[in-house]
C-alpha cells in the first residue's frame, strides 16, 4: 500500500464517490465508517468531501458513526435528549445551543483528560485505567459533573438576568432566577 507523505496541518481528504465507498487520498485505498472512526479516534484531521460535487460530508460522515455507535447497544443519548435536541432546531437558540453542547462537551473532555494524566501518575495506564478509576470514585465522579452542570446552570440564569436587566427580550427561559432575599425599607 502506497502512502503519500502528509505535510504538516494538512488535513487528510477522503472522497466520497457516487457508489457510496469512501476514498482516502492519503493512503490510496477505500475506507469504510469503521476506519474513519479510527481516525477520529487518533484525533487525525481530516474532511470528507463529494467526489463529484466536492461538497463538504464530513458531518453527515460523523452523524453516520454516530447512529452506529448508538444502535449498536450502549447508547450515548436518551430519547428525551435527542427530543430536546430536536425541538431547538429552527428555533431562535439554535446557534446558542449548539455553541454551548460544544463548549460543555470540550469541557468533559478536559476533565477526561486531566483525571486519565492524573491516573498515569498512579501507575495504571490505558482505558482500563480510566474504567477502574470511574468504579473506584464513581460517587466523587458524579459529584463532580453534578456541580459542574449546577455551576453551567448558575452561569446560564446569571447570563439571563444580564440579558433581562438590559433589553427585556428574554422573559422565558426554563431556568428561574434564584429569589433574592426582600430588603428592609
Amino acid at each position: 500500500m502506497a502512502t503519500r507523505a502528509k505535510r504538516v496541518g494538512e488535513e487528510r481528504l477522503i472522497k466520497k464517490y457516487p457508489n457510496r465507498r469512501l476514498y482516502d487520498t492519503q493512503t490510496s485505498t477505500y475506507v469504510t465508517l469503521s476506519d474513519i472512526k479510527g481516525l477520529v479516534m487518533a484525533n487525525e484531521v481530516f474532511k470528507v468531501l463529494d467526489a463529484k460535487t466536492g461538497e463538504d460530508l464530513t458531518r453527515n460522515i460523523l452523524l453516520q458513526i454516530i447512529l452506529e455507535e448508538e444502535a449498536g447497544g450502549a447508547p450515548v443519548f436518551s430519547s428525551q435528549m435527542l427530543s430536546q435536541i430536536i425541538r431547538f432546531y429552527g428555533n431562535s437558540m439554535q446557534g446558542l445551543m449548539g455553541n454551548y453542547l460544544e463548549k460543555t462537551m470540550q469541557s468533559f473532555v478536559d476533565i477526561h483528560n486531566k483525571v486519565s494524566d492524573q491516573s498515569k501518575g498512579m501507575g495504571s495506564t490505558g482505558p482500563d485505567a480510566w474504567s477502574q478509576l470511574l468504579s473506584l470514585q464513581n460517587p466523587l465522579m458524579q459529584n463532580l459533573m453534578g456541580t459542574y452542570m449546577d455551576q453551567s446552570k448558575d452561569l446560564f440564569v446569571k447570563m439571563q438576568e444580564q440579558m433581562q436587566g438590559s433589553q427585556g427580550l428574554f422573559n422565558n427561559f426554563p431556568f428561574t432566577p434564584p429569589a433574592k432575599s426582600a430588603e428592609k425599607e
